[in-house]
């Protein structure tokens, strides 16, 4: 079953949750119509290759024409229109940054699978949970609410700012009037006359310049408390969620509404600055004693500065942490030498600064770093922001060809890179830039996530499971110190952020009966999972027991085994995986012998192995557990085809395929047969030839159990047969012959 017709089949709160990440980007009308031909690319590889997301946009729309063809043959007239529609904004939108859509679709698949596996959870995650917060999402709708409100406020007081300049205009003419009159002309009652009707107007110029400070000075009030308040925690619960996203979690997102809030805001304190500058003009055309504007207008321009001054530094931000194209799933793991790509974007969207922003990345700015060793970025380090590369027209930079290389030391060796160069060491990239405007000069500095160096790629997985724990942890972006005393994780956090690795990985999560096989790996124990403390440690130094491998390690194999060599079958849900040897055997005692599950090796890394259930000739149950396959074997042979062709050797007895059913009850080839290299009776003639001479073998996996053992020998080697040997054998014998021939 395709992943979309997974995610089609679930349940309307879920069904909501897959409707909000589908947008104008990426219609679901594409998604639903080319499904299988989505699911089938490689869209987080090209992600971050250029020359394969060009290959991958021009495929998509060839799919898309392809599709128009057919509706119109039917003439749907609505699926016609929409086509067209897509096709426009395909060609258009991301033709000059094809990589853009590329991260859309990869970043949708990811959410579905994630989606997916969070529906086979009994309950909700506590991680996922505080992300989804109702007093979050009203917030959010506050923030808006009150940012619109501003605005409108600062445009209202414009208004009044021009009604003062026109009364005071008025006045302006109406006193030199007077003024140009001679003594005896000012001496007459129609003079005096309008001489109190001046000093009325003057009285209503003074009340005016009051209300308008008044008015103005509302306005700044607001907006201090919005950043103070809501704004920042907006901002906090952003970045909380994007280090969640990067260690697998939910997609993030909330960037555009923040970037809208940050530009209206922005836009508000500049007209609030030109108004009073506007009153600054006024001023010197007329003033009086008890003016009000020599007394406020310094201090509400101070704070009108000072505003903008915050509001500038708090929108820089990194939008996509650092990350190696080669690894997109591992981000803020980088190796020397390796380039990698970050994205940094300014939320204030300003068209006056549209490339006039360049922004320098440096790597170990403050050498006040927990590491001895020391870093400098080779490649382009130094670019401009600009809105024509990112699709939705934020104003951003991505720098795509940064290298991280180690400094020489002083003795003129290189530090400590090499294969044991260590893992938990957190180091920072920052970013600098300068912003002038309208008079404002504005110095700016954000920095990534803390990254960690590694020189050789088997350093991955370590590396890996520091960025979780960190990330877990903390919400604090720059503790460089940190594994100097790591804190303990929550348990229930833990075991989520597990499943998060599978699920956004090898695209299916694991469910409460997996989790719960892990919770004891870890604690060697059951317990309660929202009150257990799991140590660093435990999760990732010390050796399980009786071992000599830790349990992050264990797991990483078995991810790299998932990927490699069993993802469909992992994504199609056959792969019980994670279950003990005791457990097994009470999930097997009672049902029809030959029912098999498949498990993973808790004694080999990146093993998987079979057990069976049997029952003697007496009565009794039997369990038979195969010798675990590994990554090499499984090279050779597709597990699928293994499962398909095992054969046992009983003593005295002829070969046969002991697995029947697939637990609980399933058939094995109604559970495996499309995963078959190729059926048996499709293999070659012997009129078929072999390549160069040779005729072509096939590999039948064997295993010989002797009558006084109740568990099995190791497989034997795997015993070639060709398969025009194999063909003949079927058309002439019968499969009992065959047996006894191979026997």
């Amino acid at each position: 079953m395709s992943q979309w017709s997974q995610v089609q089949q679930l349940e309307i709160k879920f069904l909501e949750q897959v409707d909000q990440f589908y947008d104008d980007n990426f219609p679901m009308e594409i998604r639903h119509l080319l499904a299988q031909w989505i699911e089938s690319q490689d869209w987080e590889a090209a992600a971050n290759n250029e020359a394969m997301a060009m290959i991958l946009l021009q495929n998509l729309i060839i799919q898309v024409d392809e599709q128009l063809d057919r509706v119109s043959q039917e003439k749907n007239l609505l699926l016609i229109h929409n086509l067209k529609r897509v096709r426009k904004l395909l060609q258009g939108k991301y033709h000059g940054n094809p990589m853009h859509i590329a991260v859309i679709i990869s970043n949708c698949l990811r959410e579905e699978r994630r989606i997916l596996a969070a529906a086979s959870m009994p309950v909700q995650g506590p991680l996922e949970k505080s992300l989804q917060n109702s007093v979050v999402s009203e917030r959010q709708r506050n923030v808006e609410h009150k940012v619109s409100a501003i605005k409108n406020s600062a445009q209202m007081t414009d208004q009044d700012v021009k009604y003062l300049e026109d009364l005071q205009e008025e006045f302006d003419f109406r006193y030199k009037t007077i003024q140009s009159l001679e003594q005896n002309d000012k001496n007459s009652a129609l003079i005096k006359q309008e001489m109190l009707a001046l000093q009325a107007m003057l009285n209503t110029l003074d009340y005016k310049r009051k209300e308008v400070l008044s008015k103005i000075g509302r306005v700044i009030h607001e907006i201090d408390m919005l950043m103070s308040n809501m704004l920042t925690e907006e901002l906090l619960d952003w970045k909380r969620r994007q280090q969640i996203a990067c260690i697998g979690g939910p997609l993030h997102g909330g960037l555009d509404q923040l970037q809208n809030c940050f530009t209206l805001l922005a836009e508000s304190l500049f007209q609030v600055r030109r108004q009073l500058e506007k009153l600054d003009e006024l001023l010197t055309r007329l003033t009086y004693d008890g003016d009000p504007i020599p007394v406020q207008r310094p201090q509400l321009l101070e704070k009108v500065n000072f505003l903008l001054y915050n509001l500038f530094r708090n929108s820089f931000v990194v939008e996509r942490q650092p990350c190696m194209p080669t690894h997109p799933q591992r981000p803020m793991v980088l190796k020397t030498l390796i380039q990698f790509t970050v994205k940094l974007r300014l939320l204030i969207k300003l068209p006056e600064l549209n490339y006039q922003i360049r922004v320098k990345a440096t790597i170990d700015k403050n050498v006040s770093t927990v590491s001895n060793r020391r870093f400098v970025l080779c490649g382009t380090h130094v670019k401009a922001m600009n809105m024509d590369e990112s699709a939705n027209g934020s104003l951003s930079v991505e720098f795509r060809h940064l290298q991280p290389k180690e400094m020489k030391t002083s003795a003129g060796s290189k530090g400590n890179e090499g294969p044991h160069m260590v893992t938990e060491e957190l180091h920072s990239i920052s970013f600098e830039t300068q912003v002038c405007l309208y008079g404002l000069t504005i110095n700016l500095e954000t920095s990534s996530l803390p990254v960690v160096m590694i020189s050789n790629v088997s350093q991955l997985p370590n590396a890996w499971a520091s960025i979780i724990w960190y990330n877990l942890s903390t919400n604090d972006p720059q503790n460089l110190s940190f594994f100097n005393n790591p804190p303990a994780a929550t348990l229930s956090q833990l075991l989520e952020v597990l499943s998060w690795q599978f699920s956004s990985y090898v695209g299916r999560g694991l469910n409460s009966e997996q989790l719960s096989m892990l919770a004891e790996k870890l604690t060697g124990q059951q317990v309660s999972y929202n009150d257990y403390q799991l140590s660093w440690a435990k999760f990732c130094k010390e050796h399980l027991p009786g071992k000599s491998f830790t349990f992050w390690v264990w797991l990483e194999a078995i991810l790299d085994l998932i990927k490699k060599h069993i993802l469909p079958l992992w994504i199609d849900g056959y792969v019980m995986g994670f279950v003990s040897k005791e457990k097994e055997r009470i999930l097997l005692k009672d049902k029809t012998p030959g029912t098999f599950l498949l498990r993973f090796s808790e004694s080999n890394l990146g093993g998987i192995t079979f057990t069976w259930v049997d029952q003697l000739e007496n009565g009794d149950v039997t369990f038979h557990s195969v010798e675990p396959y590994n990554k090499g074997r499984l090279s050779a042979l597709p597990f699928a085809d293994i499962l398909r062709d095992y054969k046992v050797i009983m003593a005295d007895n002829v070969p046969e395929n002991p697995l029947k059913y697939l637990y609980p009850d399933i058939p094995k080839d109604k559970a495996f047969g499309k995963h078959y290299s190729c059926q048996p009776n499709e293999v070659s003639k012997p009129s078929d030839g072999g390549g160069k001479g040779y005729v072509p073998s096939v590999f039948i996996p064997v295993s010989k159990i002797l009558n006084d053992s109740t568990e099995p020998h190791s497989p034997s080697d795997l015993l070639p047969m060709s398969p025009s040997v194999y063909a003949v054998l079927r058309e002439h014998l019968s499969p009992t012959a065959i047996e006894t021939a191979v026997s």
